[in-house]
C-alpha cells in the first residue's frame, strides 16, 4: 500500500547535520510504501532539479513488489517546505544529504539502496559518502556531474538568465531535455513543473550543484569526490562520454556502467519497465546483496526478478 507521509524536522528527532548543527524546521512530503519489503530490502528514490516524487510513479508499483519504496518531494519541489538560509547550504546536495539521513533514521529503514536522478544522482552520492552506514549502495540516473571544467562559464551566464527571467527560462531550458522518443505528455509534466518552481529556490541548487566551493558537479572536484564512494554503484548515462568517464571511478566489483543512449535527460521516466528489470537484477547480484547487508539471490519476493 503506497502512503503519503509529511515528514517534520526541528533538529528533536535526528535532524542534524554533518557537523552536529540543528537542522532549519520545516516539511517534508514523502511517498512510502512501508513496511520494510520482506528480506530487509529499502529503496530511496530522489528525484531531480525542478520535479517531484511522481516521476517514479511508473516504477514503484513494480519495485514495491519486492522492497519498500520512500520517494520524498526534496525542499523547494512539490509540497515541500524550501529550506531556510540565503545561500545555496541548506539546497545543497551535501545539505539535503544530512536532511534524507535524519529521515532514513526516522523511517527506520536500515541500509537502502539510493537511487538518484540529475540532483538526485548528487545527493544519493553525498548520502553515501557522509552516512555511509545507511547506504548500502547506490544508482544514479543521468547524475548532474562530470561536466567539463569549461562549463563553469556557461553555467553562470545561465545563472544569470535563470534569475533574469525567472521560471520562464527553466521552462525553456527542460524543453531540450527529452530523447526523440519521449511522450508529449511527460514533455508536458515536466513543464508545468517547472513553471510552479520558484526561481530563486531552483537558482540555489544549480549553485550548489556547479559553483559553491564544495561543489562537485564539475571536473576535477567530480573525480576526487566521487572516488570516495566505497558501496556498489550503479549508473545509468545518456551520454558515452559520461559512461566512459564514470567507469574509471569505480571500484567495487558489483558496480556497473549502462549507456542509455537513444534517452534524453530522464530516463527513468522515458524507460520505466527497463530500469525496474535493471534495479532488480543488480540488487539479486550477490555482490550488491551482501553490500546492503541482505539475503542473496533473486530480491526476496520468492520470485525471479521481472524479465529473468
Amino acid at each position: 500500500m503506497i502512503v503519503i507521509v509529511f515528514y517534520d524536522w526541528d533538529g528533536t528527532d535526528g535532524g542534524n547535520d554533518r557537523q552536529g548543527r540543528r537542522l532549519e524546521g520545516g516539511r517534508m512530503r514523502v511517498v512510502d510504501t512501508g513496511p520494510v519489503g520482506r528480506g530487509g530490502w529499502s529503496l530511496l528514490l530522489v528525484h531531480g532539479w525542478g520535479s517531484d516524487a511522481d516521476d517514479w510513479a511508473p516504477l514503484v508499483p513494480e519495485l514495491a513488489g519486492w522492497a519498500r519504496v520512500i520517494a520524498p518531494d526534496l525542499p523547494g519541489h512539490g509540497p515541500s517546505a524550501a529550506r531556510a538560509g540565503g545561500d545555496g547550504g541548506p539546497h545543497s546536495p551535501h545539505g539535503v544529504a544530512d536532511l534524507l539521513a535524519a529521515l532514513l533514521r526516522d523511517r527506520g529503514t536500515g541500509p537502502v539502496v539510493a537511487i538518484g536522478h540529475s540532483l538526485g544522482g548528487q545527493v544519493v552520492s553525498a548520502l553515501a559518502i557522509a552516512h555511509p552506514e545507511l547506504v548500502g549502495a547506490v544508482a544514479v540516473l543521468a547524475p548532474a556531474y562530470g561536466g567539463a571544467p569549461e562549463d563553469r562559464d556557461r553555467i553562470v551566464a545561465e545563472q544569470r538568465a535563470l534569475r533574469r527571467r525567472g521560471s520562464a527560462w527553466a521552462v525553456d531550458f527542460v524543453a531540450g531535455a527529452f530523447g526523440p522518443l519521449a511522450p508529449e505528455d511527460l514533455r508536458e509534466r515536466h513543464r508545468r513543473l517547472m513553471a510552479r518552481m520558484s526561481p530563486e529556490v531552483l537558482a540555489r541548487y544549480r549553485d550548489a550543484l556547479y559553483l559553491a566551493p564544495d561543489a562537485f558537479g564539475l571536473r576535477p572536484a567530480s573525480d576526487a569526490y566521487l572516488r570516495r564512494r566505497r558501496c556498489p554503484v550503479l549508473a545509468v548515462h545518456t551520454d558515452p562520454a559520461a559512461a566512459a568517464w564514470e567507469r574509471g571511478l569505480l571500484s567495487h566489483p558489483a558496480s556497473r556502467v549502462h549507456l542509455w543512449e537513444e534517452c534524453g535527460h530522464y530516463p527513468h521516466e522515458e524507460r520505466p519497465a527497463d530500469l525496474a528489470r535493471l534495479l532488480a537484477l543488480w540488487c539479486a547480484d550477490r555482490r550488491t546483496a551482501a553490500a546492503v547487508r541482505r539475503p542473496t539471490g533473486p530480491p526476496p519476493n520468492g520470485s525471479r526478478p521481472p524479465g529473468s
